[in-house]
């Protein structure tokens, strides 16, 4: 095993650590919201307890649509590991899925606990969470086409009230599009790997972007240092995608 990949494995167990952590913060937090105890003792009064976010808040909206982005992300490791025999790529995607996997059931863990449907209301565009609560139609100055890793996503980037158009089964920003995702089904060793490689760096991209919002418009503390830590490791995970697609003949597209 080189340095390189000892250090994503130590990564990985760290942030797995932090994810339970942060996952029973979670518990002690809408814990509090209902008024349970684990200690026998009577609820505290309502009036001094944290309250749940509410189903439209940027709390809610982030868990759902990073839950989403998040499978994705493990779906396209997963085909790759079955497309290449290549063990560092395929140990990359390993961390990877394990992580957004980790990552996605804490999300929807929270939202079980807020009692929030884990599916955005009819009608309700994926991000407008962001827009609602500061984006480019609200009044935070916080302009979704500008903000890092939003830049280059074409026609996903503009044309709805949340400043991003799904696009041929690509939901949010970064999100590989169907035709994509076949084109890596029938791609095959270096190629494929590429070709991963490309997608989830434009995954990462899109994903910080959200997180990034989290981390400004989200209340519930951990989730905030949940977004955090996903902005930080997917910024180090870019820069060894980068270092493989190098060490191939590629670069990002």
């Amino acid at each position: 095993m080189t340095a390189a990949q000892a250090t994503r494995r130590t990564q990985w167990a760290a942030g797995s650590a932090v994810a339970l952590a942060l996952l029973f913060a979670g518990v002690a937090t809408v814990a509090t919201a209902r008024g349970d105890t684990t200690d026998g003792k009577q609820p505290r009064a309502a009036s001094t307890a944290v309250r749940a976010p509410a189903t439209d808040s940027a709390d809610a909206g982030f868990a759902r649509d990073m839950a989403v982005h998040h499978q994705q992300a493990v779906e396209m490791s997963f085909i790759v590991r079955d497309r290449t025999q290549d063990e560092e790529v395929r140990r990359f995607a390993y961390d990877i899925a394990n992580t957004q996997a980790n990552q996605r059931g804490m999300l929807l863990g929270w939202l079980d606990l807020w009692e929030l449907p884990k599916v955005a209301a009819a009608g309700r565009e994926p991000m407008a969470w962001m827009a609602a609560h500061g984006g480019r139609s609200g009044g935070g100055g916080h302009d979704m086409a500008g903000m890092d890793g939003m830049d280059g996503m074409g026609d996903m980037t503009a044309g709805s009230d949340s400043g991003f158009t799904a696009h041929d089964g690509a939901l949010m920003p970064g999100m590989a599009t169907r035709t994509e995702l076949d084109r890596l089904r029938k791609a095959d060793g270096k190629q494929a790997e590429i070709l991963y490689l490309q997608l989830m760096t434009d995954h990462h991209k899109g994903g910080i972007a959200m997180a990034r919002g989290c981390a400004e418009l989200c209340t519930v503390k951990a989730e905030r240092r949940l977004a955090n830590g996903m902005v930080e490791a997917q910024q180090s995970e870019l820069d060894a995608m980068a270092q493989m697609l190098a060490a191939r003949g590629a670069e990002p597209r």
